[in-house]
């Protein structure tokens, strides 16, 4: 199986070397959140969106995209129905206040980007390119082309735009997104644009050749720390303040906990899951 890397991924390897054992190497399963669901959600909906006439590209449509959406996701993913209370007495009540939340953050879309304006080139649109012998993949939430060649690359995020501190680590995976439309169409985008509904904020950075070529140099340099980690089993864990959000602190050293052993051979097993969602 050919080694391939996502940005969800690398940021996990970044974050934390274990976290990006237990995913992609031990595969432990995570319980999915609310939170996570209603990200999928709204993606959902601001993708379907444009399925319909500029025209008709209004706040009352969205909004009406969420219970046949939701539907849709539940379809594929059942479980997905204990994560809001569908399957207690109160589900109808829990339902409408976690779709009245995803609601909320579709609304303020409209108020960052105006849908009658735009046509997208593409949505949900995946993306790959090889880079000595490392496929880097992932999808764009969203991509738009002006004449000439003027790509704008656009991630919907629903959650609120990090500090200036963190602002790095989201512009990461703009930049590979970046990097693999560049190696494999041969053009700079334009334009990177987070929408951040959580808070209603746009962040845009204009991306420089220089940039992708240090991007490149990273991400190789991210997988030869991940091959060295695959070869001595040494995963070592980074406690920070986002272990507070992680599901396995149970089997972390950091907390008392003992990892599982490596599945055997370690160095066999490639990341090969999907993106995660903001």
């Amino acid at each position: 199986m050919r080694p391939t890397l996502s940005p969800s991924r690398a940021a996990d390897f970044m974050q934390c070397p274990l976290l990006y054992r237990f995913r992609v190497v031990d595969r432990l399963p995570e319980e999915p959140s609310a939170a996570a669901a209603r990200g999928t959600l709204v993606h959902a909906v601001l993708e379907h969106l444009f399925d319909v006439p500029a025209a008709d590209r209004t706040i009352d449509t969205a909004v009406a995209l969420l219970e046949p959406q939701w539907a849709a996701l539940l379809e594929q993913e059942p479980e997905l129905a204990t994560l809001i209370g569908e399957d207690t007495s109160q589900e109808s009540t829990a339902l409408e206040s976690w779709l009245a939340d995803a609601a909320e953050l579709v609304r303020r879309w409209f108020a960052l980007e105006d849908p009658n304006r735009l046509e997208p080139a593409e949505r949900e649109l995946y993306v790959e390119a090889e880079i000595d012998g490392l496929t880097l993949r992932g999808y764009i939430d969203r991509l738009d082309e002006a004449p000439g060649n003027l790509l704008r690359v656009v991630d919907y995020k629903t959650g609120r735009s990090p500090s200036e501190l963190f602002e790095a680590k989201s512009l990461f995976q703009m930049k590979f997104y970046a990097l693999v439309l560049w190696r494999t169409r041969g053009v700079v985008p334009r334009m990177l644009q987070l929408v951040y509904l959580g808070n209603s904020e746009i962040v845009r950075y204009v991306p420089e050749e220089a940039d992708l070529l240090a991007t490149e140099r990273k991400v190789m340099a991210l997988w030869r720390a991940i091959e060295r980690a695959a070869t001595t089993g040494d995963w070592r864990p980074h406690r920070t303040k986002l272990c507070d959000w992680c599901s396995h602190q149970a089997l972390c050293p950091e907390f008392g906990g003992t990892p599982p052993p490596l599945p055997v051979p370690a160095e066999g097993r490639t990341e090969d899951s999907g993106v995660t969602r903001g």
